[in-house]
C-alpha cells in the first residue's frame, strides 16, 4: 500500500522526536472522499506480545488496538512505565480510516532504524487503528543500521503473530420478516452467500436480522424477493462494521 506522504516533517512531542505522516496537500481532500467509509479493512481484535533476541538484545513488541490518538498515547505511556528500565521504547500508531493520526518514534535509536521500519510493517499488513511499542533491552553488542531495521521489523511481526487480526467489513443490518413457508429459502440464501444471521424471532411469523456486506445489499435483497415470490418484508435498520472469526460474529460501530 502506498500513501501520499511527506517524510521531511518532524514533530517533537514530550521531548522525543516523532516522525509524522501527513497527507500531501494535493491529495488530502481526495483521499478523505475515497476512504471515509472503507468497504473493508484489516484491524487488530485483540493485541498480543512477541519477543525476539538479537545479539543479546531483547526486543519485546506489544500490540494494542486503539480508536483514538489519545488512546494510542496513553498506551505508549503505559508501556514506558512498565518497561521503565529499558534502553528504548520505540513506537508506531496509525489511527483513523484515512490514517489521520499516524506517528512513529525511534526513541533514541539512530534515525530511521526503528520507528519507520515498524511503520512499514503496519502499512505492509494494511492495518488500521493499531499501536505497537517495541521495547529494547540492550545486550551490549551494537547491531548496526541494517541489524536494527531487521530486529525492529521482526519484533513487530512477532507481536502481530501473537495478536488476533481480523477483516472488518462495512455491513447493513437487514431485518427480514417472512412466513414459515419462506424461512428455508432465506436461510439457504444466507448460507450460500455466507451472510451472518445475528438474531431470529419466531412468533406467528419469522423475523431474522441479517448482517449483509454493504456492497452486496442490493443483490441480496433482490435474491430474497425473488426467492420468496415477494412475500418477505425487508427493512434496513442500520449499518456498522462486522467481522467473522472462528464462527463468531463481531460487530463494531461505523
Amino acid at each position: 500500500m502506498t500513501l501520499p506522504v511527506l517524510w521531511d516533517k518532524i514533530e517533537k512531542q514530550e521531548g522525543r522526536m516523532q516522525s509524522a505522516v501527513p497527507q500531501a496537500p494535493g491529495n488530502k481532500i481526495r483521499n478523505r472522499e475515497r476512504k471515509m467509509m472503507l468497504e473493508a479493512y484489516r484491524a487488530v481484535l485483540e493485541g498480543g506480545e512477541g519477543e525476539i533476541t538479537e545479539k543479546k538484545s531483547r526486543f519485546i513488541a506489544t500490540v494494542r488496538p486503539v480508536e483514538s490518538e489519545d488512546e494510542a498515547l496513553a498506551f505508549i505511556e503505559e508501556m514506558r512505565k512498565k518497561y521503565w528500565d529499558a534502553r528504548h521504547n520505540c513506537f508506531v500508531y496509525s489511527v483513523g480510516l484515512n490514517r489521520e493520526y499516524t506517528r512513529c518514534s525511534d526513541d533514541g535509536e539512530p534515525s530511521g532504524t526503528a520507528g519507520r521500519p515498524m511503520l512499514d510493517v503496519i502499512l505492509g499488513e494494511d492495518l488500521y487503528n493499531v499501536a505497537v511499542v517495541v521495547t529494547r533491552y540492550f545486550g551490549g553488542v551494537l547491531l548496526g543500521t541494517g541489524g536494527l531495521v531487521r530486529a525492529y521489523s521482526q519484533a513487530v511481526q512477532e507481536g502481530l503473530k501473537a495478536s488476533r487480526v481480523i477483516e472488518k467489513k462495512h455491513g447493513i443490518s437487514l431485518k427480514v420478516t417472512i412466513d414459515y413457508g419462506g424461512i428455508g429459502k432465506i436461510q439457504y440464501i444466507a448460507g450460500e452467500r455466507k451472510i451472518p444471521i445475528l438474531n431470529s424471532e419466531y412468533t406467528d411469523k419469522v423475523v431474522l436480522e441479517l448482517m449483509v456486506p454493504a456492497d452486496e445489499a442490493e443483490p441480496v435483497q433482490k435474491a430474497i424477493t425473488e426467492g420468496t415470490n415477494g412475500r418477505a418484508r425487508m427493512e434496513k435498520t442500520g449499518d456498522s462494521y462486522f467481522a467473522v472469526l472462528d464462527g463468531e460474529v463481531y460487530t463494531f460501530r461505523s
